[in-house]
């Protein structure tokens, strides 16, 4: 049905007003989180280029956007005020960008709502750019809804209603009258209802005068929620006949009175009012709705105003001096170790009735990820030091060492009765320790960096004991003074991992040299701090030496030197293989850190396939899983499996599987490994030596001798299979090749493998051939057809990932081995592994598991020419970016760089720096004048070491300079 004349002129005048906002949260801040939404907002001030929208739309923290005109015309907003209580906020665009469509304003006339007209919404519902929905306004008088906990929620304020049946993105539309005037402002709704809840336009009016004229905006508190409570309510409470009779006579339309609901502690009116007061008057006015309350509070900050309530029927009067709104509003954070924190604002102390003082962690991550789940957590002291005030922390922080170990005090702020210590590492070498303070003229939060990082000190050697254990546990109780504790933070997620920090045990296979090794599920790449516990006492720093390519272990080191006198023992190696039926003894530590070691018997030993997670990240191949007849073995993650002598046959390991498309969460599994597995990595580590192994690169599954023979294996070797592995009659067959490797174009998928170098293969560990020979002659059958194959072996090392770069939000690197494994082809050597909430990356649709093949067209088949195209790229402008999915689809997608937030930098492994990696962060690229030295240009790329990287940067110069320069360079 199409609208009333009247409602289509107007519907046709204002939408030259309206905008699509899309937006992000650059950061974590207070109730918000770091990401990316659309909502709406309309033009109220057309000459300054004044949008009104939410606040929950400006947002609290840093905040990037782009506002979308009527006719398709996008012109950059910045916000300029978000008031500290009331669900609205004001940006600012600039007129002279909009080229193609005379921008009007909206009048607000919040006068004009009424009970029973017809309204209508126009904005940006459901991320449709324009939507038009109609209502009725319904009440005028609703309490502000309650959204969430630990979330903004409006307060002090009436709510219109109206049934819209709004949704996502219609947040800062505007609803209309008739007459094409704003009567109120979309600010939510009741998702299982069509309920809407619009704010009134009266506060906005105000505030907006004060932002035409360049004023600040006054604002008033004195630390207490009202609400809006009927007669019959407030008289319960004790209000008397005489003032209601006097109430009802002064406002005859009247049905109701503003009640205290809470009070806070250590606020202005924390020893006057209390919750369940009925407000009367203030400074002598009646007051009975939340406008004149505020107007009054507002027109008086820092003065003392007179008000009167009454409690049980007792009329009380009081003075008390009203506290400037801002003041208790946040508007600078911190970063330091991956955390952000701030003082504890006003909204969030009001929702749990707490003081407004103390530091809250807005993004619990890094440093000060407490254990236990959720945020909301505030920090009461840290290093025995109580904390108060954002000062407060960084001045403790400030004078903190390094890698130091350091108690912080800390509780939830929903949870004030239980308080908890935590010990943290102090982490100074990954991420800046810095201020950010919010700049309304510019838009953005400045940096600013505190104080810089105080060297570690000096590990002064350690002895502990160990426990001392029974002696009816055997010759394997001798293992536990093998084993450490081992704990790996990770500030990045590399190669696809889902958690930022792991623990587990560690076995020591050579305590002269200080070589351990541990689950790669605990320790799955090199970049993060390792901290390796010896008898549950002495931490001390550990190093990653070995990252297995297939196979799920690590060799980590430590200095033996740190330990003292501590009786740490290199585990004995058996010499006898783990079979079948075979007793042993798990010893292990349970989810209580508590000693296991109880004897079993090895139920299976067989090759598993570890399925494949949706995203790629390390997934063991190409071994025999090891099974015990215990239920013990389920609570111990890491551990190993013992002889009658007390000699390790098998490591006990914890495999990170695949996420379950149900519940979320990652599935893993508790296997045993096979000792001999880690020998061709130790043997070379204990003389020196890194090791240098080879690999075809395939992925083998185990096929039974009756499959086998439909496939065209032949009686012959069925024979050969049975004589070569009585046991056990298997072959192998290709899984999977591994994209882009040479064994890829030798080799096909289903592959059945009969021989290598002339042994029929029936067991896995055969494979082992192939870490010390350049080539491989293979035997396989091929669609029933036996061939002869002489198959290259390729290098691997044990590096894992050993470089990155962060752009416009995204962590972007070579193609991990899991990649290659899931891939068929390989577009580009420039992989996404992740991106930020609330980059551009993740505003403008980059995601993990793309790779990118162009930029503005210039091919990126490597990191390398990836750096090259985007430092050629202004910042604050719009780059082409060509991606690949997974799946192989092409796309074309714009991403607008922003290096005040998101800066171009890179991160290489180099055992040089403290931190194990060298991190470069580039400025966006100018054009270099003629006037620039040689001098000037080889200091700037200094960082980078070396004569092609120099080229790179002479290559944008112009070209009457660049043969001047070049020759400059040869002399």
């Amino acid at each position: 049905m199409s609208e009333p004349p009247q409602w289509q002129r107007v519907i046709e005048a204002s939408v030259k007003a309206v905008v699509s906002i899309r937006y992000s949260q650059v950061a974590a801040f207070d109730t918000e989180g770091a990401g990316m939404m659309q909502a709406s907002g309309f033009v109220v001030d057309a000459e300054k280029g004044i949008v009104l929208t939410n606040r929950h739309v400006t947002c609290s923290g840093p905040f990037l956007g782009e506002a979308i005109f009527h006719d398709h015309e996008e012109v950059e907003v910045h916000a300029i005020y978000r008031d500290p209580v009331h669900d609205f906020g004001f940006l600012r665009f600039d007129k002279s960008k909009i080229k193609y469509m005379d921008v009007v304003s909206i009048p607000l006339a919040p006068e004009l709502a009424k009970v029973g007209i017809d309204i209508r919404i126009v904005g940006n519902d459901a991320g449709e750019k324009l939507s038009i929905l109609s209502g009725s306004i319904s009440r005028l008088d609703r309490n502000a809804p309650v959204y969430a906990d630990l979330s903004y929620n409006d307060f002090n304020t009436f709510y219109l209603q109206a049934a819209a049946s709004a949704s996502g993105g219609s947040s800062g539309s505007p609803v209309f009258d008739i007459n094409g005037n704003a009567v109120a402002l979309q600010a939510g709704g009741n998702t299982s209802s069509a309920t809407d809840f619009f704010l009134p336009l009266d506060r906005i009016k105000r505030a907006l005068e004060y932002i035409r004229n360049d004023e600040p905006v006054p604002r008033g508190t004195i630390q207490t929620q009202f609400l809006y409570r009927p007669f019959d309510e407030t008289r319960r409470l004790g209000l008397s006949q005489e003032t209601e009779s006097m109430i009802r006579s002064t406002f005859p339309d009247e049905i109701g009175m503003l009640v205290a609901e809470k009070v806070l502690p250590k606020g202005p009116g924390c020893h006057f009012l209390e919750e369940g007061d009925v407000l009367v008057s203030v400074n002598g006015e009646l007051i009975t709705k939340f406008v004149p309350l505020e107007d009054c509070l507002d027109r008086n900050v820092g003065k003392e105003v007179e008000i009167v309530t009454e409690r049980g029927g007792e009329r009380r009067v009081f003075k008390v001096t009203v506290q400037d709104l801002h003041s208790i509003t946040p508007d600078r954070f911190v970063q330091i170790g991956g955390t952000q924190v701030n003082q504890l604002s006003y909204q969030l102390a009001r929702a749990f009735c707490v003081p407004v003082e103390g530091v809250y962690v807005s993004c619990a991550v890094g440093m000060f990820r407490f254990d236990g789940h959720g945020s909301g957590y505030i920090i009461k002291s840290i290093d025995n030091h109580p904390i108060l005030t954002l000062d407060d922390f960084i001045r403790v922080l400030s004078d903190i060492p390094d890698r130091e170990r350091i108690p912080v005090v800390h509780y939830r702020i929903n949870d004030i009765h239980t308080t908890s210590i935590t010990i943290v590492q102090m982490e100074r070498h990954w991420t800046p320790f810095r201020m950010a303070i919010r700049n309304d003229k510019t838009g953005l939060w400045d940096f600013t960096d505190l104080a810089p990082p105080i060297p570690p000190k000096a590990i002064v050697p350690s002895t502990a004991r160990f426990l001392e254990l029974d002696k009816s546990l055997g010759q394997a109780k001798q293992l536990f003074h093998s084993m450490v504790d081992v704990a790996f933070r990770m500030p990045q997620r590399l190669d696809g991992f889902p958690r930022s920090r792991k623990y587990g045990s560690g076995l020591v296979l050579d305590a002269a040299r200080g070589l351990v090794v541990v689950s790669r599920n605990i320790v799955p790449f090199a970049m993060g701090d390792l901290n390796i516990t010896v008898a549950h006492s002495v931490i001390i720093p550990g190093k990653v030496v070995y990252l297995h390519p297939t196979h799920n272990f690590t060799i980590i080191s430590y200095d033996p030197a740190h330990i003292g006198d501590t009786p740490l023992q290199s585990a004995e190696i058996s010499p006898i293989e783990p079979v079948q039926g075979h007793r042993v003894s798990l010893v292990a530590f349970n989810s209580n850190h508590r000693p296991v070691c109880v004897e079993t018997v090895i139920t299976d030993i067989t090759s598993v396939a570890i399925p494949q997670n949706y995203a790629p990240r390390f997934r063991s191949i190409n071994f025999d899983s090891i099974t015990v007849d215990t239920p013990q073995a389920h609570s111990c993650s890491s551990g190993v499996l013992a002889d009658s002598a007390g000699r390790v046959q098998a490591l006990w390991l914890s495999y990170m599987g695949h996420r379950s498309n149900t519940s979320g969460s990652d599935t893993e599994y508790h296997l045993g490994l096979s000792i001999s597995t880690i020998l061709p990595v130790l043997k070379p580590l204990q003389q020196g030596l890194y090791p240098k192994l080879r690999s075809l690169n395939i992925e083998l599954a185990p096929v039974l001798m009756s499959k086998a023979r439909h496939m065209g294996l032949s009686d012959a070797w069925v024979k050969r299979v049975e004589a070569a592995n009585p046991a056990r009659q298997q072959i192998y067959i290709v899984r999977r090749t591994e994209a882009g490797s040479l064994s890829a174009t030798i080799l096909k998928e289903l592959d059945l493998i009969l021989s290598i170098n002339g042994q029929v293969i029936t067991r896995i560990q055969e494979l082992d051939v192939q870490y010390e020979a350049e080539s491989l002659e293979m035997v396989v059958l091929r669609n029933k057809e036996e061939l002869t194959l002489t198959v290259p072996t390729e290098a691997v090392d044990g590096n894992g990932t050993s470089r990155i770069v962060w752009w416009a939000g995204a962590m972007l690197h070579e193609p991990h081995k899991a990649v290659l494994q899931q891939s068929k082809q390989v577009p580009s050597r420039v992989y996404i592994s992740l991106r930020s909430y609330g980059s551009p990356s993740y505003m403008y649709g980059m995601a993990s598991m793309m790779w990118v093949t162009h930029i503005n067209g210039t091919p990126t088949p490597d990191l390398d020419s990836f750096l090259g195209a985007v430092r050629q790229c202004p910042d604050n402008t719009y780059v082409r970016v060509k991606i690949m999915s997974f799946e192989m689809v092409p796309s074309v997608l714009s991403v607008k760089t922003n290096m005040h937030y998101w800066p171009t930098s890179e991160m290489t492994k180099d055992d040089t720096q403290e931190s194990g990696w060298r991190t470069v962060e580039y400025t966006p690229l100018e054009r270099v004048s003629s006037s620039s030295s040689v001098a000037t240009i080889a200091q700037e790329l200094d960082v980078k070491n070396g004569e092609e990287k120099l080229i790179e940067k002479l290559n944008v110069l112009e070209s009457t300079k660049l043969e001047q320069l070049q020759s400059e360079i040869a002399v």
